[in-house]
């Protein structure tokens, strides 16, 4: 496997699949052991605060208002109710 210009490779399809990494959902890691071999491991998933935007469609309603809806996104109260 060759290493390009900017330091990647390709984790062959099998691999990818064994180990259950999916792009852009699965983080890894790089461990090396007490012997100075180097592994790849699935990182545990890192719990972070969801978007307001990507919450935002979970509470909107069809009756609010402009103003309502940029409170919403923004993170604030509603002006109005």
């Amino acid at each position: 496997m060759r290493v390009t210009s900017k330091g990647q490779v390709t984790i062959p399809q099998n691999v990818r699949e064994s180990m259950g990494i999916r792009p852009a959902e699965t983080e890894i890691e790089f461990l090396q052991d007490e012997n100075g071999r180097w592994y790849i491991a699935k990182a545990q998933p890192r719990h972070k605060k969801a978007s307001r935007f990507r919450t935002a469609h979970k509470t909107g309603k069809l009756t609010m208002s402009t103003d309502d809806i940029m409170a919403l996104t923004r993170g604030e109260a509603w002006p109005s109710s």
